[in-house]
């Protein structure tokens, strides 16, 4: 036996304390039973594991790095191992590979602080600080600074992943490979799948390892503005989103001078009270990024005739940010970063998202202001009766050096769209699990109804002149895979990756053969 063999990490069984914790991501709607979890700290452990679970007869294998899977994909009834690498959290400089290494377990903020302390780069990667590296990365990744410098995978240049080989009539044998950018073959293929191709495909993933990382705004301006929903008319509801769509359209190219500038409109339900709308502009020159963070927000106040007020209230996963409604706050980039970096309690959740490549069409406002503001859609489902604070629909903006990489040089197929989309929905009673689901199911099916309940991606047998691109990766809904839902006749996986399906496919039957790496929205 090797020494990497011999080595599988540490092992929570049924009878340790901490079982029933680590049994549980951060969803609450999801748990498990598995047999055992394994608390890994090396890729040889990572090996090690792998080989005691597949060579005993344990064959479903779970991944878990920060533990935000929105689907059951890491906790369900036929999990039978975890393997947990959130103990893989280092963070540095590898001479050898002339790059920067983040292992697996690392989590946004500790990504964030320690490559900021040590040498001024950073990682263009999300807001939610808990959020671990493993699955965030090679689903796309993307934040507050992806307008300004691109998506965390547009920087990627290895990869390291923990595989598994078996011949006819033997045991299975995990091994570590490290596919680069520059590699040719089965190995490049391996990288790019990585680029985009989402969690729990082909390995478990160790490390990666990332060049030419751009340096972060010195200061930004940061804002965060409400509107009281009781003064919220149908028009005023209306003109706000289109105002958003419309500059997120204007500005959303790769030379645009809001380039640096992202915003996320909080379209929350009437039940709590505000919609929100948090600003970050860079400010090397505080001048000029004051300028621009006036101007956007006069832009989306065009016609609203509505007064600013505080963001006092939870919003999602964003906490509240009060005090910067009147006058927004200058301040070092790290420290707006820890301002708005949160996940928000524990507790259930059910998502959705969609691509937008154009302005909000006037059905889907329709729709949006039914649902959220609790007036009578024309459908078989009564929306009229759900009152939740904490459901809202997310807009992001996007676009701009995102979209200067093509489609195919990265699995993320989505490369020119100008906003991107959240559905959301939260709760703590699992008596309720049904209602909530059901709300945003028919939200969701209502707002695309004209694409078969879902945003169908451009181009290939969809619609060229698409509004919507699809879905994104790491915010899975298995309500794509089903017909009730999804009757565009556009599969689940072509919502994802578009045209590079295909390709990906290619690339599980070389590094997965045998599918030991598989959930309800695995490739192949």
């Amino acid at each position: 036996m090797s020494n990497a063999e011999a080595s599988s990490g540490v092992t929570v069984t049924g009878i340790d304390d901490r079982y029933g914790a680590l049994c549980q991501g951060f969803n609450q709607r999801w748990t498990s039973h598995p047999d055992y979890i394994k608390i890994v700290r090396s890729t040889a452990d990572v090996i090690g594991a792998l080989n005691e679970a597949l060579n005993s007869g344990r064959t479903r294998i779970a991944v878990r790095s920060g533990g935000h899977c929105y689907e059951n994909f890491v906790s369900n009834a036929q999990t039978q191992v975890i393997i947990d690498v959130g103990q893989m959290d280092r963070v540095h400089y590898d001479p050898g590979m002339g790059a920067y290494c983040v292992e697996a377990g690392s989590t946004n903020w500790h990504n964030y602080a320690r490559l900021y302390r040590e040498t001024g780069f950073t990682l263009p990667a999300g807001s939610c600080y808990s959020v671990g590296a493993g699955g965030h990365i090679c689903g796309g990744g993307y934040g507050l600074l992806s307008r300004r410098a691109g998506l965390t995978v547009d920087y990627l240049y290895a990869v390291e992943v923990v595989v598994v080989r078996r011949e006819p009539h033997s045991d299975y044998r995990a091994e570590a490979v490290i596919a680069r950018k520059d590699d040719e073959g089965h190995l490049r293929d391996l990288w790019w799948a990585h680029t985009g191709g989402g969690g729990g495909n082909f390995g478990v993933i160790t490390r990666y390892w990332f060049k030419n990382l751009p340096r972060p705004p010195i200061n930004v301006w940061l804002s965060a503005v409400a509107w009281e929903w009781k003064d919220m008319s149908y028009e005023r509801f209306a003109r706000l989103v289109e105002n958003f769509g419309r500059f997120c359209a204007e500005n959303g190219g790769i030379r645009s001078e809001y380039a640096d500038l992202f915003s996320i409109l909080k379209l929350t339900h009437r039940s709590a009270g505000k919609i929100g709308l948090i600003t970050q502009v860079e400010a090397n020159n505080p001048l000029t990024g004051r300028e621009r963070l006036d101007a956007f927000l006069g832009r989306l106040e065009e016609g609203l005739d509505l007064p600013r007020a505080e963001l006092d209230v939870v919003m999602g996963e964003h906490p509240q940010i009060p005090g910067l409604h009147e006058e927004p706050r200058l301040m070092p980039w790290i420290q707006a970063t820890q301002t708005l970096n949160s996940s928000g309690p524990n507790r259930r959740g059910k998502y959705k998202s969609a691509y937008m490549r154009r302005p909000f069409p006037d059905d889907q406002i329709q729709v949006m202001w039914n649902f959220l503001s609790g007036a009578r859609d024309d459908g078989d489902y009564d929306n009229t009766g759900y009152d939740n604070p904490d459901a809202l629909i997310q807009v992001d903006t996007y676009g701009c050096r995102i979209n200067a990489v093509g489609p195919r040089d990265t699995a993320v197929a989505q490369r020119d769209s100008i906003m991107k989309l959240q559905y959301q929905t939260y709760w703590t009673d699992p008596r309720e699990d049904a209602v909530h689901e059901r709300w945003i199911r028919e939200l969701y099916r209502r707002v695309y109804q004209r694409t078969g309940g879902v945003p169908v991606p451009a181009g290939g047998a969809a619609d060229p002149e698409a509004v919507t691109d699809g879905c994104y990766v790491n915010y899975p809904d298995r309500d794509l895979n089903s017909e009730i839902w999804n009757t565009s006749g556009v599969p689940w996986y072509r919502l994802y990756y578009g045209q590079n399906y295909e390709r990906l496919l290619e690339v599980k039957q070389v590094w997965d053969p045998h599918d030991v790496f598989r959930h309800e929205q695995s490739i192949g």
